[in-house]
């Protein structure tokens, strides 16, 4: 491989690989007949890019017929080539690529002015072609727009930002940052930006709907679109399915293609409804149910005989006034002032807040009419304790 870049171009070939750095550790670099293909993806395999150079963006561009060399090495030996993009355009008058064989490495020649050389010998890895597969034309939504509208969009939103949202109707666009659904809503700051449809040089919808994507790579393909002047173009069709951004010229293309998060929140709901569905009914509450008269009956009963019960064997009632005036008073009181029993802590809670504690462990209706006495009696010794 031997191509010369030279002019200008020798700074779109610096922003296309700055560009590119924003996606991934490594760059791609494979020849083609087409052009110079350089790729990146990340780590997580979500965001592609992609720059084709075609032949005439060169001007010398030969590669060996019947050979096919592709290879792969960190973008930031290759991004301190082109460190200084601002003197690039001012002292570098053409740069030159070729592959040494016998050395196995890539060479990059800077010839600046005043017949300085700069050379950097780049090591390599030999990789696999590497290839997103995505097809734009079938997408539902295209808009295409000037670099400036974006960049004038995105400068609301702050560098921590990692997703947006961009949402679309007939006659507008709204881009806001995404905001989690477990974050807390009252603390999240919610940005907003609307954009009419004659702001853009093409808007065309077919669907209504709302995709989220990564911001830092759109950052760095709008960082190349300014600096070239190429408009944007934007497809997408429905969350889970890649948006793609491109930019085209005559002698150049570049395609980003980025993961967007699925609408699962139909699925969520129908987990939810399956649960909340197969998680068992709670045990019956039979405290809530039962009528408290029937709680004093059982009370009455189950009382220990005390002092008074060592009298002859003669009718309780006539016997035993007071005991009986006693549990009448304590039936008034825990009907008019059941919110006075919970406020004393040496009494026990009140019937409510026992079945409400308790409920799980009371066991179900079945076992219940087995077991009456066993409830009756805990509850009989604790309000005995209480008189």
């Amino acid at each position: 491989m031997d191509c010369v870049v030279t002019g200008g171009n020798v700074k779109v070939l610096a922003k296309a690989i700055h560009s590119l750095s924003r996606i991934g550790d490594d760059l791609y670099v494979e020849p083609e007949e087409d052009g110079l293909a350089l790729r990146s993806v990340n780590s997580a395999r979500s965001a592609y890019a992609c720059f084709l150079f075609a032949p005439l963006f060169f001007s010398r561009y030969t590669i060996p017929a019947g050979h096919t060399f592709r290879c792969k090495m960190p973008i930031k030996s290759v991004q301190a080539v082109f460190r200084s993009l601002a003197s690039l355009e001012k002292t570098v008058e053409k740069c030159h690529i070729e592959l040494d064989d016998q050395k196995n490495r890539l060479t990059f020649t800077l010839h600046c002015k005043h017949g300085l050389l700069k050379t950097h010998n780049l090591s390599f890895q030999d990789s696999e072609s590497l290839q997103a597969v995505f097809d734009r034309d079938s997408c539902a939504n295209v808009f295409k727009a000037q670099p400036r509208l974006l960049v004038d969009t995105v400068v609301h939103f702050p560098s921590s930002l990692e997703e947006v949202t961009v949402s679309v109707s007939d006659e507008r666009m709204w881009v806001r940052n995404h905001v989690d659904d477990e974050a807390e809503q009252s603390k999240a700051m919610l940005t907003e930006l609307c954009l009419a449809s004659d702001e853009f040089d093409h808007f065309a919808v077919q669907v209504h709907n709302s995709v989220t994507f990564c911001l830092k790579e759109l950052r760095g393909l709008l960082v190349f679109a300014e600096s070239t002047g190429l408009p944007i173009s934007m497809y997408f069709d429905e969350p889970g399915s890649p948006v793609v951004l491109s930019v085209t010229d005559s002698v150049l293309e570049g395609n980003f293609v980025l993961a967007t998060l699925s609408d699962d929140e139909p699925n969520h709901r129908k987990n939810n409804s399956k649960r909340a569905q197969s998680l068992p009914p709670p045990p019956p509450d039979d405290f809530m149910n039962d009528d408290i008269d029937s709680y004093l009956i059982a009370m009455d009963t189950s009382i220990a005989p005390g002092p008074s019960s060592k009298g002859p064997p003669t009718p309780p009632l006539p016997k035993q006034p007071a005991a009986a005036n006693h549990r009448t008073r304590t039936h008034s009181e825990e009907e008019e002032k059941e919110g006075d029993q919970t406020a004393n802590s040496g009494r026990p809670p009140d019937k409510k807040f026992c079945s409400l504690f308790f409920g799980s462990m009371i066991p179900p209706s079945s076992q219940m009419s087995t077991q009456p006495m066993k409830s009756q009696n805990v509850l009989a010794s604790d309000s005995e304790d209480d008189t």
